[in-house]
């Protein structure tokens, strides 16, 4: 595998160990290709079988390095797939190309979502969408898949850039606990209207979550809120808050380190909130769904797929007056949405931890790799 991941080497057990502690058990050994750490490298190992080399050089040199340290490896231990987490500048997918050209091992490309798709927040985003489609249109005839994340929103852009449907393969990559994010198991109260959960960032969009909750303030309909994350645009959207007469309506929390806890702030909202103008998942919405909460969010990542019915939430536009109404909407009758926290807590069930990476497991093994039960000289780069 060819990561992006900058946690687990230094020690640190985020998304990607968690990931790791079943995927790996369908695999002899998987090598995990890693960028330059920010400090020194101190775990290697985990899971026993899973083995991280972090790169000692710079983004323009990591192409290079991909192709060099990962043909070595290849040489070694005779990997069936080249598995690469694919963003940025691609420098990634451009090694993974060489090193796929230089030894023969077939190559996929994960992209779990474009910056600025499906609407850009400024030139920046616009530019990265240029970018990710003159990568794509380069390495489409040398990869044996792109694995992307949902049915909807990625399979159309990558048709759209001269991917056929046979490269196109989709393998969520929401991976829950269902033992941590679950439907309440006692009668809970209900602690807020709304929350939110995610980095304070531009594409997030919660400025307009801060002004549709401004308007319905004035229409008399005040939402408590919780909103958590930390990042650059946090204080600017206190200020806002303080500005639209609705900061004490609303609670800031950085972090919740714990899931459990987590889970509890979901099973006590009344609805789950997403403004994003683009996304993979995002994973807070599915967690929220799983616990029986109903989402209201625009139609990006998997959200396009799991609430295009209203079912179970309901999609809202990239526009503040359309996140008004689809608030009012899951919000004003208790019995509905309650019917909707019950369809969302069915329509999630696909997402269990164990069920789903093993779907992604077997599904790369299917890509490239030797069939399930030859142990022998099986692996993932």
């Amino acid at each position: 595998m060819v990561s992006g991941d900058r946690q687990v080497a230094i020690g640190e057990r985020g998304p990607f160990w968690s990931m790791q502690r079943h995927f790996s058990t369908f695999f002899e050994r998987v090598d995990v290709l890693v960028p330059e750490q920010e400090r020194e490298a101190t775990v290697l190992t985990i899971h026993d079988n899973v083995h991280f080399h972090p790169a000692h050089v710079g983004r323009a040199q990591m192409p290079k390095w991909i192709e060099t340290y990962g043909a070595a490896l290849i040489e070694e231990h005779r990997h069936g797939l080249i598995v690469s987490h694919d963003y940025g500048t691609f420098y990634n997918g451009r090694g993974s190309a060489r090193l796929s050209r230089k030894t023969g091992v077939p190559f996929v490309s994960e992209l779990h979502h474009i910056p600025g798709h499906p609407v850009a927040k400024g030139a920046a985003e616009r530019a990265e969408k240029l970018l990710a489609r003159a990568y794509v249109r380069w390495v489409r005839n040398k990869v044996r898949a792109f694995r992307v994340v949902n049915e909807t929103e990625m399979p159309q852009l990558l048709r759209t850039w001269g991917v056929p449907d046979e490269k196109i393969v989709v393998l969520p990559s929401q991976y829950l606990d269902f033992d941590v994010f679950h439907p309440p198991r006692r009668e809970t109260a209900i602690q807020r209207d709304l929350v939110f959960a995610g980095r304070m960032v531009a594409n997030k969009c919660v400025d307009r979550i801060l002004d549709a909750m401004g308007i319905m303030a004035g229409q008399g309909k005040r939402m408590r809120a919780m909103l958590v994350g930390k990042g650059p645009d946090r204080a600017q959207l206190m200020k806002q808050a303080e500005t639209l007469g609705i900061a004490g309506d609303i609670e800031w929390v950085e972090w919740i380190a714990d899931p459990n806890e987590l889970a509890e702030v979901y099973r006590s909202s009344r609805v789950c909130v997403c403004a994003s103008t683009c996304e993979g998942g995002p994973r807070f919405t599915v967690e929220a769904m799983a616990c029986g909460t109903p989402v209201v969010s625009t139609p990006v990542g998997v959200m396009a797929d799991l609430l295009k019915d209203g079912k179970a939430g309901k999609l809202a536009g990239f526009d503040v007056p359309s996140l008004v109404s689809a608030l009012i909407d899951v919000t004003t009758h208790e019995g509905r949405r309650r019917d909707r926290g019950s369809e969302a807590i069915r329509r999630v069930q696909k997402f269990e931890y164990h069920a789903a990476l093993q779907r992604y497991a077997l599904g790369l093994k299917a890509l490239g790799l030797q069939p399930l039960g030859l142990r022998g000289g099986e692996g993932a780069a």
